[in-house]
């Protein structure tokens, strides 16, 4: 049945993603609607060239079969982030690290300050959505009170929390490229920090500039906000033991569901020794559906009127489809039509680093899938790498450096979609601030033309 699908050709298949490419563009850039409708458009236009092409129906359908399924882990992991976001701010948790966070860190030093605390809590739990999801409010919050760019928060949250994604052993997409290509997971995290600690380096030095730039803080406004959240919520020292239980979980290597399901519980808990009368409608209403704020600040109810299982719907819908759009060009072909032709014309290290990192962010374009974007591309050059006597390690690097860091900065991608919910940032705004992810790849480049740091077979 396999030898009978179907064959696509190379042109077929740079014409189809050359058309996908103009109604995304047109779409989400021109007409700066969300990506929903131009991604829906791109699936009708798959399933009937499909058709026409000669698949089956059933292939057709086992195709979005095929692509969501990937996706069922990370969508569940979705409603656990959205659930802890609403106890989060109902037990005090985020407006007590907003009030702490107010105390410790300067005003002209937030941004890389942010920057900091974010790689290393990202380092020690090994999951830059749960960064993005805790401290990220937490740190949006403080900045947006100083007068600071959401979008430059935004920004540094993420390159923190992607750094230490990708330095910690205990990260998902780190032992994923480790994985795939069959490097070991050290060396691979070793090898990684000859593009990481540059592009981290760089990333810091931007950071501290547009710091400089970005305005005096208004003090003012941060003490005024510091007397809303201390008279309405409850400020307390024990708001660090959720907290402490991510870095707990995270050293016990509990994958990150069971992680989340014991911090829901345990700030739930923390709610109701607060409050007593809070009552079991009103955790439930919480969950489902997230925490509103009733303080009279406009600004501190913008900021803390969030989370629920229901603020996550509509990212979990839009990756959905991100994700069948995806399978379609999985499963009928396309991909590998024009992927394949491109291990056999690459002569130098340098052609075969960029061509890997330009595939993984194609793929992070046109699937959407962080994972994705490292599996294809590292099954896809694993023998090109071989016989051009380039280590795993090699591969493995250009796979996080293209695949890995990239999802964030698409709109319909499963990363992009999130920070947009969480943080309240359409991904346009805070692309160009996300330095780590804009440096990375430059700096792998660079390694693969100058030879610097490529490992070779012995």
């Amino acid at each position: 049945m396999e030898n009978s699908k179907p064959k696509v050709s190379l042109l077929e298949g740079i014409i189809i993603l050359l058309a996908m490419i103009v109604v995304m563009g047109v779409g989400v850039i021109g007409l700066g609607i969300s990506p929903e409708v131009p991604i829906l458009i791109g699936i009708m236009m798959m399933v009937f060239w499909g058709k026409f092409k000669g698949f089956s129906w059933d292939e057709i359908d086992n195709s979005f079969v095929v692509g969501i399924q990937k996706g069922i882990v990370p969508l569940f992991i979705f409603l656990l982030i959205g659930s802890l976001i609403g106890v989060w701010i109902a037990g005090g948790i985020i407006p007590s690290l907003m009030v702490f966070g107010f105390h410790l860190i300067s005003a002209e030093w937030f941004l890389p300050s942010v920057f900091i605390v974010c790689a290393l809590v990202g380092s020690t739990i090994g999951s830059a959505f749960t960064v993005i999801s805790t401290l990220g409010i937490a740190f949006m919050g403080i900045g947006i009170t100083m007068g600071i760019s959401p979008a430059m928060i935004a920004g540094a949250v993420l390159s923190g929390a992607i750094f230490g994604d990708k330095s910690s052993p205990l990260s998902a997409s780190t032992n994923l490229a480790s994985a795939v290509v069959g490097a070991d997971l050290i060396k691979h995290i070793k090898n990684l920090m000859w593009s990481t600690i540059p592009a981290m380096v760089g990333s810091f030095i931007l950071f501290a500039i547009i710091n400089r730039g970005s305005g005096a803080a208004n003090f003012s406004k941060v003490t005024a906000t510091v007397n809303v959240l201390e008279s309405h919520f409850n400020i307390t020292f024990w708001a660090i033991i959720p907290i402490v239980l991510l870095f707990a979980c995270a050293w016990a290597h509990i994958p990150t569901i069971p992680t989340l399901f014991i911090n829901v519980v345990v700030s739930s808990v923390m709610i109701f020794i607060q409050n007593p009368k809070f009552g079991l409608v009103n955790l439930n209403n919480v969950i489902t559906s997230g925490f509103v704020s009733h303080t009279g600040n406009k600004e501190v109810d913008t900021l803390l009127s969030r989370g629920g299982i229901s603020s996550m719907m509509g990212t979990i819908v839009l990756i959905m489809a991100a994700l069948a759009f995806g399978g379609l060009l999985m499963n009928l072909g396309v991909i590998d039509a024009v992927m394949n032709p491109l291990t056999k014309r690459l002569n130098s290290d340098g052609k075969l680093i960029t061509t890997v990192i330009a595939t993984c962010i194609g793929v992070n374009v046109f699937v959407g899938e962080q994972f994705l974007s490292v599996i294809l591309p590292g099954n896809a050059f694993k023998n090109a790498f071989k016989k051009a006597n380039l280590a795993p390690v090699a591969l493995s690097r250009a796979l996080e450096d293209g695949g890995t860091v990239i999802n964030y900065l698409v709109p319909w991608g499963v990363a992009g979609a999130f920070i947009t919910t969480t943080l309240s940032v359409p991904t346009s705004q805070y692309a160009p601030f996300v330095f780590l992810s804009i440096l990375s790849p430059i700096f792998s480049i660079l390694s693969g033309f100058t030879g610097i740091a490529v490992k070779h077979l012995k």
